[in-house]
């Protein structure tokens, strides 16, 4: 039977579309620009990939303090469609103004402060999920998101490549902070553009009322969520599951193109192998969606997780662009069934009225924990002076993470309990 999606998913889908461009801006030119703004300042290229990682680092380890705080503020009525809107539009300004800067120093402060606002619009998106569809159909719909937003990303992505290969080649006779700052520009428009449709017309169904004191309200609520999880095991469990697993798939997201950078790789070569990891990953997540119709979603994130130890694995043999290759289109296989399963299955086994408050904890162990790996990276990278052994790292996080999700899977819900 066709799957078909009802308006309020699309819109929300949409955002997906929306948010995805600059995430591959993140992957991809940001680093290269980063490269070439260092590089005429005299910084090496180990400390262009450690000084990377560790900004990386500061604008998550913000977000994680930053993040419940603002998820939980998010689930009083009314208040959501706003935190959202304002974090979205700073990081689109944020993302426009960072065409206008010519200092590495500078440039790398206001990259932190528009991925901060980033990661702080997608708290509060995914705990829209919710609201937006049903517990049965949470999956194939995060799935949607996903896979939506790598193909939906690649269309002002490829107007953004396309600008900078001309300009590199000489063709396009502009200079290549002018190119860049056009690249910029065209990937915040498409970001809201593609947020209006959800920001029209998104009605908050589950929260909590208003009181007199919303700011100590919201405290004394995420405290509340805290201990909370002393009780639900299953997604206390979860969360730290999540928090080692994922900080390696964010961190290869983050830092590949920096890697790829760092051993000598043509640049254009490496932005054109994270575009077909885009390609790669639409289908790859729409089938991880279906099959989650006949097997459990768990039994599915095993799979991912097991799937990354090994790309991590292959990671410190790469030499050659062509191998780089074949990573990209191993990450494109797992990543969007990593991350949309990962995000239905946590917003199955939460209470729905709390889901601010939840995903904002979420994000901590997410996109807020992230400095992990990529401190991690930056940190052996520098003692080692090799980027190989620092990328290498990562294969610790996945097998932690996988020890803990197996426990998480075999643990039963809250609800199941009291049946």
């Amino acid at each position: 039977m066709k799957f078909k999606m009802t308006p309020q998913e699309k819109k929300w889908v949409l955002y997906d579309v929306g948010n995805s461009a600059f995430t591959m801006l993140v992957a991809t030119l940001l680093p290269i620009y980063f490269h070439v703004l260092a590089a005429s300042e005299g910084i090496s290229e180990t400390d262009y990939l450690a000084y990377w990682g560790y900004t990386t680092s500061i604008a998550t380890i913000i977000v994680a303090v930053l993040g419940p705080t603002l998820g939980t503020a998010s689930d009083i009525k009314g208040v959501k469609k706003i935190i959202f809107m304002a974090a979205m539009f700073i990081g689109a300004i944020g993302c426009i103004a960072l065409g206008f800067i010519q200092s590495w120093l500078w440039f790398l402060i206001l990259f932190a402060i528009a991925k901060i606002a980033y990661q702080l619009s997608l708290v509060v998106y995914d705990s829209m999920l919710t609201d937006v569809t049903s517990d049965e159909r949470m999956d194939e719909i995060s799935s949607q998101g996903y896979a939506w937003g790598y193909i939906g990303s690649c269309v002002p992505f490829i107007i953004c490549i396309a600008i900078y290969a001309l300009q590199t080649m000489g063709i396009l006779p502009i200079s290549l902070g002018v190119a860049m700052a056009i690249d910029f520009i065209i990937t915040a428009v498409w970001w809201v553009a593609m947020a209006i449709p959800l920001v029209r017309s998104y009605k908050q169904v589950h929260y909590v009322e208003k009181t007199d004191k919303p700011v100590v309200s919201s405290l004394k609520r995420l405290g509340g969520v805290f201990k909370e999880l002393g009780q639900n095991k299953k997604a206390l469990f979860f969360l730290i599951a999540f928090f080692f697993y994922i900080d390696g798939v964010y961190t290869i997201i983050d830092m590949a193109t920096t890697y790829g950078e760092s051993l000598g790789l043509s640049s254009i070569g490496l932005v054109l192998a994270l575009l077909v990891t885009q390609f790669v990953a639409f289908p790859a997540a729409l089938f991880f969606g279906r099959l989650s119709r006949k097997y459990e979603s768990g039994k599915l994130l095993i799979i991912c997780i097991v799937a990354y130890f090994f790309i991590v694995v292959y990671a410190i043999f790469l030499r050659q662009l062509y191998q780089f290759w074949i990573l990209a289109v191993a990450v494109g296989l797992f990543q969007g069934a990593i991350q949309s399963l990962s995000r239905s299955y946590f917003a199955k086994i939460i209470p729905p009225e709390k889901s601010g408050e939840y995903f904002g904890i979420y994000d901590i162990c997410g996109k807020g924990a992230s400095f992990i790996g990529t401190t991690l990276v930056a940190v052996i990278t520098q003692i080692t002076d090799s980027s190989s052994i620092g990328v290498g790292g990562l294969a610790v996080m996945f097998v932690i993470g996988l020890i803990f999700f197996i426990v998480t899977d075999r643990t039963p819900a809250v609800s199941e309990k009291k049946q």
